[in-house]
């Protein structure tokens, strides 16, 4: 009897699979293969999620863990020496029948006027900039580019030139409205007093309209040119185009426009601090640098810690609101 073998195959009787198990097995793919289509996003993520633990996640967690101790210059040395707090920074900060509380709340109520007038503002002018930046005109794109030129200059370099501008002596604000416009009668001081507010109102509209306006401009690339051409052929002036076609088209856009200049202004600390120093005037204390001085001016970490905590807790109570009231109104908008 003679038996035939064939070159390339393997019995597969003799080793107990199937030919069905082994095709499966082939086109099963190999463990390299699993990783990378599948966990190669992930280790792609994982510097920019370490990064995050080190800068955001872990400090927030210490500084709510300083909050319930009675961490003071004498501990510095030793945090875990510091004697246990429970919630007395927290009853401090908020009992607004002492000093400590009173201040707090004052600096509430400055940030709180200050957000809503920078917020405005900057909106308004983002949006009118870029509503006429829409037209085809000559120096359009100069024009573009002078307008964003404050949100690309450094902060610190673009606020200390405002600070220089605010001088009362040889500042170029004092200049104009004394000196050439007589609109005053002697120098004002803008970095003191009751004036430092108007001051701060103003370099932190003129350094956040520039993301406003490329926000927006960007926002206005989606809006279809048929429907301004379609409008006014059916008579609809400037002001009802923009009111009926612009304004509801960017919706979408300016629900997340004024939810992020509403948290970069009310945390602003570059601006107040390089204008004003660590001592801002009770007009401009803003609760952020409030929360500095309570922590590295007075040596009280514990209480800036607990001020800080309820400053999160604030602002992740206005922004969930927000962000309720806006999904319902495009809900009952798309309904």
């Amino acid at each position: 009897m003679t038996t035939t073998v064939t070159p390339g195959r393997t019995d597969r009787a003799g080793s107990g699979e199937s030919p069905g198990t082994t095709d499966a097995r082939r086109r099963l793919p190999r463990i390299p293969d699993r990783i990378r289509h599948g966990g190669l996003p992930y280790l792609l993520l994982l510097p920019a999620i370490l990064l995050e633990l080190l800068v955001h996640l872990i400090p927030m967690v210490i500084g709510i863990a300083m909050s319930f101790r009675q961490l003071t210059q004498f501990y510095i040395r030793n945090w875990g020496e510091a004697p246990w707090a429970a919630l007395d920074n927290y009853q401090v900060a908020v009992d607004f029948d002492a000093p400590i509380g009173q201040a707090l709340l004052h600096s509430f109520y400055v940030t709180c006027l200050f957000t809503v007038l920078a917020v405005g503002l900057s909106w308004l002018f983002g949006v009118a900039a870029a509503i006429m930046m829409q037209e085809n005109f000559r120096g359009r794109g100069f024009l573009r580019a002078v307008f964003l030129t404050p949100y690309a200059l450094p902060v610190y370099a673009a606020v200390i030139t405002w600070g220089f501008m605010f001088q009362r002596d040889n500042g170029l604000i004092n200049h104009v409205l004394h000196d050439q416009l007589g609109l005053t009668d002697q120098p004002s001081f803008w970095l003191i007093g009751d004036n430092s507010f108007i001051a701060l109102v103003v370099v932190a509209v003129w350094k956040s309209w520039p993301f406003a306006f490329l926000i927006i401009m960007a926002g206005l690339q989606n809006i279809p040119r048929e429907l301004y051409e379609a409008a006014a052929i059916d008579g609809a002036g400037v002001w009802q185009q923009i009111r009926k076609i612009t304004l509801p088209s960017l919706r979408p856009v300016n629900q997340v426009l004024v939810l992020v200049l509403f948290l970069w202004t009310f945390n602003d600390f570059n601006t107040p601090y390089v204008l004003f120093g660590r001592a801002a005037p009770e007009a401009a204390d803003l609760i952020s640098i409030h929360i500095y001085q309570s922590s590295f001016v007075t040596w009280n970490f514990g209480s800036g810690s607990a001020m800080s905590v309820l400053l999160l807790l604030f602002l992740l109570l206005v922004t969930a609101v927000y962000l309720l009231l806006t999904s319902r109104g495009r809900k009952t908008a798309d309904a």
